[in-house]
């Protein structure tokens, strides 16, 4: 481990329930469970890391499934991460170029294996009240306020996600759409691009949410807001993690429904 207080991984998981972990100067919760029905390890993975009291990195990260060593890159994604922020002391842009650096080893480690291995990246670091979000990819990264105010939706990396952003396709057809999961920027790739969002500052009663395929892919938008914007945090994340499993297990025609691995970091400030 570097020169931090703690980083808490979440590999290969199949929780029932939620789990804390230390996040500086606020209180952090992940869930991750892997697909129901299918056989292998949970491919997604997640990474809590406390800098100090007033800083922390929250990470997911969402293997490729259909290509070889999915967990195995979402693993090593973090691992480079972890180390990237092992040596630095510093706030302002010596975050950042941590940050820029974790991404560019995780996408240098993979690209070596030489398999055609990928995966996901998504990252938040916070420095007492201010966010800096950057990601790889379409593992969604939100942020809201206590009445539902979206204050940050970084555009997933896809297709799809550019449609819905130009307003060519809303929300209900996307997650219908055929070529949903077909990510147009990933860890693993020749011309992998690093998107990294602007300062954000964090309200008291803000939400941070990072999540995998399996939630965003099994409830609506607006559905996610209305349960994470207010109450315990660990409860809604709980609420979340139910809905999902429900939507995926069982089907209907009017709701969303695709089995997959479910992940999610959610963070607010203490």
């Amino acid at each position: 481990m570097g020169d931090f207080k703690s980083a808490t991984y979440f590999l290969r998981s199949d929780m029932e329930a939620p789990g804390p972990a230390t996040a500086g100067p606020g209180q952090a919760c992940v869930f991750s469970s892997a697909c129901p029905g299918r056989e292998g390890p949970n491919e997604d993975a997640a990474l809590v890391i406390e800098l100090d009291e007033h800083r922390c990195v929250l990470a997911l990260a969402d293997g490729f499934g259909g290509h070889p060593s999915g967990a195995k890159a979402a693993e090593t994604a973090l691992l480079s991460i972890e180390a990237a922020f092992g040596g630095q002391a510093d706030g302002g842009e010596g975050l950042v170029a941590a940050i820029v650096a974790g991404f560019e080893e995780a996408n240098r480690a993979v690209r070596e294996w030489g398999i055609g291995a990928a995966t996901t990246l998504s990252l938040v670091a916070v420095d007492g009240n201010r966010a800096r979000s950057c990601h790889v990819g379409d593992s969604a990264i939100l942020v809201t306020g206590q009445r539902g105010r979206v204050k940050l939706r970084p555009i997933a990396h896809s297709p799809v996600g550019y449609a819905v952003e130009s307003g060519f396709m809303d929300e209900r057809e996307a997650m219908n759409h055929e070529e949903r999961h077909i990510v147009s920027n990933m860890i693993g790739s020749e011309d992998m691009h690093i998107e990294l969002g602007p300062v954000l500052k964090l309200a008291p009663r803000d939400t941070l949410l990072i999540g995998s395929d399996g939630l965003w892919d099994n409830v609506m938008f607006d559905e996610v807001i209305d349960t994470i914007r207010q109450g315990p945090l660990t409860s809604r994340v709980r609420d979340l993690a139910r809905l999902s499993h429900t939507r995926m297990n069982s089907p209907r025609e009017s709701e969303p429904s695709k089995p997959d691995d479910l992940t999610m970091v959610a963070f607010r400030l203490r």
